[in-house]
């Protein structure tokens, strides 16, 4: 699924050199549970960034579902993130001045899916997470579970390969916590690939594997 070789990225400045990661070897099968944890800033975000496409490294390659990075245009690449890879973020990042059908819709117009068969999924994936009632409300209406919820939905409404959750608990509390972890046990069950990043043990150990990283290093 994700291939990373002597994979680094280097921060510039006119006065300093920052090496968030540096010279990474992994390798993550298809259908696989990653848990990646280590301190803040030993570069945990920037290497969920580059997996999905948001980034790119200073040197090295990165093959994503037999593809290289290294050669795809911006095009070829937002393409690719928007077909394979669902996203889920510790702040939600869902947008305020859109409902909540209109917020895990948005995927799907990007797809250029007609209205109809929108409709019908955003429907059954809200009515999924039990949502179903809230979808004219908007994200401040919603407590911070519900809103992890609709983004669970927008994460999921065009059934990526690859979710990659960005400290998905992070702004939960436990029962809300909990309910999230079992969601995403789920769609690994269901046989999607996720890799997450976690401070939380209890939440880590959710993953088939734990990847430590210390200084922008795979320990």
């Amino acid at each position: 699924m994700i291939e990373l070789k002597n994979l680094s990225k280097i921060y510039c400045t006119d006065t300093i050199e920052t090496t968030a990661l540096n010279e990474l070897n992994l390798h993550i099968k298809k259908g696989s549970f990653i848990a990646i944890k280590g301190p803040s800033g030993c570069g945990k975000t920037t290497l969920l960034n580059i997996m999905g496409l948001m980034d790119k490294p200073s040197k090295g390659e990165m093959v994503i579902v037999g593809k290289n990075t290294a050669h795809l245009s911006e095009k070829e690449r937002n393409r690719l993130r928007r077909k394979t890879i669902g996203f889920l973020f510790q702040k939600f990042n869902l947008i305020a001045s859109l409902s909540v059908f209109e917020n895990v819709e948005l995927p799907l117009l990007y797809e250029k899916v007609d209205s109809a068969t929108r409709r019908e999924k955003v429907m059954t994936i809200l009515k999924q997470l039990g949502m179903e009632a809230r979808k004219d409300h908007f994200p401040h209406q919603l407590s911070g579970g519900q809103q992890q919820r609709v983004s669970l939905a927008r994460c999921v409404i065009n059934d990526p390969e690859l979710i990659l959750a960005d400290e998905p608990t992070g702004n939960l509390d436990s029962r809300n916590g909990e309910e999230v972890m079992q969601r995403l046990k789920d769609l690994h069950k269901s046989g999607r690939t996720i890799v997450m990043v976690t401070h939380d043990d209890k939440y880590a150990s959710y993953a088939e594997q734990i990847i430590h990283l210390n200084d922008g290093m795979i320990m």
